[in-house]
């Protein structure tokens, strides 16, 4: 057996799909997550970062996540260049909205006021080239805004048609009920990964599950801590499980798994993306991908399957809360409902 990497997932086709929630639109596990491709974690050319959408799209693929701020518009812009030659019914687009930046592109807070909405969705449909949006979601709450006024504003571009689906992104349980009694909610999306395990604690996981409300999770990789090179750069050094002592700790930890691994005929980055989708069939592990390769490697991944015993020892390599260091910086961590 040999492992199912870029020399030999090439031949499998991403054929696994989830619904997402009971509302939710169908999709392929996993998702694509387009952040990346945008300048995040360094340059990627316009058209490399076609070559990786349209990899994902040939393989199958279907769920493309971005945000109206990925790259101050670059993003949407990328992809519709990559669905210019695609029926737009080959992918499902799922967009968030709301975060402020200022012209050098640091974030600078959010806007979810219901004028706010309407208008950002107007100039991403420009710039993704299209007449709707599969998933539209906040990508953060608005201290200022009811939850219920945003989502309500989401509901009535759903009703005119602009938008097919309506999302939530790093939400805590009252805030998902409250939107969940305003309008049925597809997915929510937040962190989630054998490394960022909160929504087993702290309620929703269980409140999603009880309403019938899927999971897109994101930075399944633990931003590369997960199969990534091991290098800390800039847009990670300030990140607290990348400082110090924490990111020693927090690499011992992810190498504690390497031999399970082995045994799956897997590379880590696959058996974290396997451990997530093993959670709940609710649940859509969504991968950013720089490169082709990575596109191949993550979907070699549903070939990773994983049983109770698998899970258990999993568990055991890597305890719930055996992380150290906070997701995100303080000032961002206070930022969020679902901390």
């Amino acid at each position: 057996m040999t492992n199912i990497d870029a020399t030999t997932s090439n031949t499998i086709k991403l054929s696994t799909t989830r619904k997402l929630g009971e509302n939710g639109p169908e999709v392929t596990s996993p998702g694509l997550g387009g952040m990346s491709l945008s300048g995040v974690y360094g340059a990627v050319g316009d058209d490399d970062g076609v070559r990786v959408i349209h990899a994902y799209l040939d393989a199958g693929g279907t769920l493309i996540d971005t945000g109206d701020f990925y790259g101050a518009g670059h993003n949407e812009m990328l992809i519709a260049r990559a669905l210019r030659d695609r029926s737009r019914d080959d992918a499902v687009l799922s967009v968030k909205f709301g975060a402020l930046l200022t012209p050098v592109g640091l974030p600078s807070g959010f806007d979810a006021r219901p004028e706010a909405v309407k208008s950002s969705l107007t100039y991403s449909l420009q710039r993704l080239g299209t007449d709707h949006v599969d998933i539209y979601r906040p990508a953060r709450l608005d201290p200022q805004v009811p939850i219920e006024e945003t989502v309500g504003a989401v509901k009535e571009l759903v009703e005119a048609g602009y938008v097919r689906h309506v999302g939530l992104s790093e939400v805590g349980s009252a805030t998902i009920r409250r939107a969940a009694a305003v309008t049925p909610i597809s997915d929510l999306q937040i962190e989630y990964s054998v490394l960022s395990r909160d929504i087993e604690t702290n309620g929703i996981l269980d409140t999603c599950r009880e309403l019938g409300i899927g999971i897109t999770a994101y930075s399944v990789l633990g931003r590369g801590l997960i199969g990534g090179s091991g290098k800390v750069d800039g847009s990670l050094g300030f990140m607290p499980r990348f400082q110090g002592d924490n990111l020693d700790h927090n690499r011992s930890l992810v190498a504690s798994l390497q031999q399970i691994a082995d045994e799956k005929c897997a590379t880590l980055a696959q058996l974290a993306i396997a451990w997530v989708a093993a959670r709940g069939e609710h649940i859509v592990p969504v991968i950013g991908s720089r490169r082709v390769s990575q596109v191949e490697s993550m979907i070699g991944s549903n070939a990773v399957t994983l049983d109770e015993a698998d899970l258990a020892r999993i568990d055991a390599a890597v305890p719930a809360g055996a992380v150290r260091g906070d997701r995100y910086p303080t000032q961002f961590m206070d930022q969020l409902d679902a901390n």
